[in-house]
């Protein structure tokens, strides 16, 4: 009987750091996506990088009818990135019609500013709060804060070319 009692709390034992391995590694996976889209060069250029030196009229700038501009790509970026940690916080949400073309909204010189301005913030409570959370809640968050980054890599990308073919990417900040 005592060996089964020190065989239980042994595998309790186990599975406990298996868990807190399993936490820690989900954390450290997230922290790292989540930097490298907003604002941490490495295999790619950061959503923040992208958006630097850029006059309201560049950020505007459209290469035809059906494309966004950089100003409405960043804008898109921060109502999402903004949107689902307010969920996460258990705030209440901006306003939503569910018309998603809404959200590529067109922006004004002071606008563009904030815009940016407010996108790295929230960007930053992102890390923050995966950094701090606890375990339990990360682990149900994680599938969509990996996808937040995955959705802030795929718009930067777009940003970037769009910046291509304008002429404003200087390519020695990382995409030839």
């Amino acid at each position: 009987m005592k060996k089964i009692a020190i065989a239980i709390v042994l595998c309790c034992s186990l599975n406990a750091n298996a868990q807190k391995t399993k936490g820690e590694s989900i954390r450290t996976i997230l922290l790292e996506q989540l930097k490298t889209t907003h604002n941490k060069q490495d295999w790619f250029v950061p959503v923040i990088n992208s958006l630097q030196g850029l006059t309201i009229e560049q950020a505007n700038w459209k290469p035809n009818d059906s494309s966004h501009s950089v100003a409405q790509l960043a804008a898109h970026l921060l109502f999402w990135n903004k949107n689902q940690l307010d969920k996460f916080k258990n705030n209440k949400e901006d306003a939503f019609d569910g018309n998603n073309e809404k959200t590529f909204a067109n922006l004004t010189a002071e606008e563009w500013q904030s815009t940016v301005k407010q996108l790295d913030d929230v960007l930053t409570e992102w890390e923050k709060i995966v950094a701090t959370t606890d375990e339990t809640k990360l682990t149900k968050w994680y599938n969509i804060v990996a996808h937040i980054s995955t959705h802030n890599a795929y718009h930067t990308g777009q940003i970037l070319y769009v910046r291509k073919l304008q002429g404003s990417w200087n390519p020695d900040k990382g995409v030839k």
